[in-house]
């Protein structure tokens, strides 16, 4: 299906609906209502949707909870002291990572934290870190407060790399001349795996290779990339990586964050951490001694034990992520952004209203377009939801629309068309 010619009609995009191995997925997912009528809904990237499964996994562990009580820990099917395993086949299939090298735990930037304890140890050689300008804000805060932390000073700290003039991404080369210019004193390069803003995927192969070339580490959030984008974590060679599971992977607002470290590190148990007793030597946790022994791979960085609710509603999704696969899921997702792509460069033509800042080639983006609006401001993203279009509106001028390949569909995309072909009448 690679080889599509795209066409501006409702009957096209139903072709293509039909012919969708994963056209039944969509069925699986509630979609919400805008004013009293179903979503066009591509916020994905902000929020998935709710598997229509969540309920009944979360009901399996409450009455777990009433029936068993403290028991639970040990007894019947999936006891919460080991629940945490369920999770990593899924987890290590979306991040390309190895069961061992990865697990769910906490919030995406609570492991940020957690692992620059390990991974940013700066000392009077090599302190720098490189980062994207821009990162999201949490990001930018957590490097910020990490570098104060070891009475550093983040302006002679942190290297921000921004665009090119009159460019809104990076370009790979730049990033890579970076890290050598600074490489006498780079510890770090702590970047997204996928820009938020911009939509940009980053060549995380190649970055962490340079990295490791002038002996810095190399980490990244995957908040937007994971159960997006392919990723190979382990091939790649990647020190660390978080991500959180309300976005792509559907697992509730504010759900589990989940954290790949590489196996080389697991072999040094002596690598610095904060330490709490669910990371401690399964065989020997209820000992309750002193002396911290980290388990072997991800799961020595865990801290408390695991949220069995947070689990439950996250194993919905993952259980339908391990159906579909990611290999047809990324299938899908360039040919359904390629169709958005298509349909808002024949609309919007000369109109100056918006203009398309992801890249273009495939291999550079996810399922996310940004739209960066020249003319309107918000009332253009205003003007959008009044036609039940569920996107997201990011300051200062920038809308993103994902079409998630799990739910969404080609209809649903031309139905946007129409829509923006609306609302580029009213604001050209």
């Amino acid at each position: 299906m690679k080889n599509i010619q795209y066409e501006y009609s409702e009957a096209f995009a139903r072709k293509m609906d039909e012919m969708d191995s994963l056209k039944g997925f969509r069925s699986k997912f509630y979609f919400p209502q805008v004013n009293g009528q179903q979503a066009l809904y591509f916020c994905g990237n902000s929020l998935g949707l709710q598997p229509k499964t969540t309920e009944a996994y979360i009901k399996k562990e409450l009455d777990n909870w009433a029936r068993l009580a403290v028991d639970g820990h040990f007894y019947g099917e999936d006891a919460w002291y080991h629940v945490r395993k369920k999770s990593k086949p899924a987890l290590a299939a979306i991040v390309g990572a190895h069961e061992h090298e990865v697990v769910a735990m906490n919030n995406l930037t609570s492991n940020l934290h957690f692992l620059m304890v390990s991974f940013y140890r700066p000392d009077q050689k090599r302190y720098k870190i490189i980062t994207e300008a821009g990162a999201f804000p949490s990001d930018m805060y957590m490097l910020e407060t990490q570098v104060k932390f070891h009475g550093l000073d983040p302006e002679k700290c942190i290297i921000e790399l921004a665009p090119r003039a009159g460019e809104y991404t990076l370009r790979t080369e730049d990033i890579l001349k970076a890290i050598e210019e600074h490489k006498e004193n780079l510890a770090l390069v702590m970047m997204a795996g996928l820009q938020y803003y911009t939509g940009q995927v980053f060549d995380m192969e190649k970055i962490t290779q340079a990295a490791h070339e002038v002996g810095a580490t190399a980490g990244f959030d995957l908040a937007h990339a994971a159960g997006n984008v392919p990723l190979k974590l382990h091939d790649w060679g990647v020190d660390f990586a978080a991500w959180c599971s309300y976005k792509y992977l559907n697992s509730g607002p504010g759900n589990i964050s989940g954290i790949f470290v590489h196996e080389r590190h697991a072999e040094s148990p002596e690598l610095p951490r904060f330490a709490g007793w669910w990371g401690h030597d399964e065989g020997e946790r209820f000992r309750m001694e002193k002396g911290f022994k980290p388990m072997y791979g991800a799961d020595g960085w865990q801290l408390a034990n695991s949220n069995v609710i947070a689990l439950a509603a996250h194993q919905a999704s993952l259980d339908i992520f391990e159906e579909a696969g990611m290999e047809r899921l990324r299938e899908k997702s360039e040919l359904l952004t390629g169709y958005l792509e298509f349909l808002i460069q024949e609309i919007s033509g000369e109109s100056g209203v918006l203009e398309i800042i992801t890249p273009k080639n495939p291999f550079e983006r996810g399922c996310q377009l940004s739209l960066l609006i020249h003319k309107g401001g918000k009332a253009v993203f205003d003007e959008f939801y009044k036609h039940g279009v569920v996107g997201d509106w990011r300051n200062p001028n920038v809308i993103r629309i994902a079409p998630t390949p799990l739910y969404n569909s080609f209809l649903d995309v031309y139905q946007f068309a129409k829509i923006l072909e609306q609302s580029l009448q009213k604001f050209a």
